[in-house]
């Protein structure tokens, strides 16, 4: 870490998900650096070579291995969903609805107009509606991850997959393939399943306009465009939607640091 002496003041916070860790150091409210990697097998140990040779006087973790690192580290913590209201409400101030669809959960958060949260729920008891739900589907129609949303959006029509449950999903994807169905036709299908379940708890916090949509998945073109027609709303992505987590976390950290 930086020394007391220096009179730089720089914040760092770092998401550790399930899927990635990202890494965001900020000065001053100014983005200085941002860092990524696989979480892995050994989070801890990804998390320690992002940090490596990285100057930071403060830092604060958030995401799925937050208390891990804790732990290791013995550095504060946040909740996910505080993290990605700071993050968003600093990216795009208007924003009053998040989305964030991680590797293994699913959240959606109201806002208040000062940014504090009003309501969320979160999805984190299955794999249905996250990332790594699409990604099994990906696979097992044959798609690159990267390729599994541009592949649904040039369906010519759509085969509705009726599990949303990743084991029996997967069941019903190999059945239609042998009885010759469309890939790109289930692909759509799976895409709209997980929009259905994002749709409904958009609904349930009473989700208003602009959504910002975060996490990993919100660089899959598909479904931003099926969420869109689903919730007849505007979809915001920021240029980097998964490191929003990370981002807040250093916010937050920097507000703390300036407090007596």
């Amino acid at each position: 870490m930086i020394g007391e002496g220096n009179p730089l003041v720089r914040c760092a916070g770092i998401d550790i998900g399930s899927r990635s860790i990202e890494l965001v150091v900020v000065e001053e409210g100014r983005i200085l650096e941002k860092r990524q990697a696989d979480s892995g097998f050994d989070p801890m140990a990804q998390a320690r070579d992002l940090l490596d040779g990285l100057p930071y006087d403060r830092i604060l973790a958030t995401g799925y291995g937050r208390h891990l690192f804790e732990l290791a580290l013995d550095a504060p913590t946040v909740t996910e969903i505080k993290a990605y209201a700071v993050g968003a409400g600093f990216l795009f101030p208007e924003v009053r609805t998040i989305l964030d669809i991680g590797g293994q959960d699913s959240k959606a958060i109201a806002l208040r107009e000062d940014g504090r949260v009003k309501k969320f729920e979160m999805n984190d008891r299955c794999a249905a509606g996250t990332g790594k739900f699409l990604e099994i589907m990906a696979h097992s129609l044959g798609y690159a991850l990267e390729a599994f949303g541009r592949a649904a959006l040039q369906a010519e029509k759509e085969i509705q997959v009726s599990s949303m449950c990743t084991v029996f999903a997967e069941s019903e994807v190999t059945s239609l393939l042998a009885r010759g169905e469309d890939r790109k036709a289930i692909a759509s299908g799976l895409h709209r399943s997980v929009v259905r379940r994002a749709s409904g708890m958009l609904k349930r916090i009473e989700a208003t306009d602009p959504i910002l949509f975060a996490g990993g998945v919100a660089l899959n073109p598909c479904m931003v465009r099926y969420l869109a027609e689903a919730t007849g709303k505007e979809i915001v992505v920021p240029e980097q939607p998964q490191m929003t987590g990370a981002l807040g976390a250093a916010i937050m950290a920097e507000e703390m640091r300036s407090k007596p």
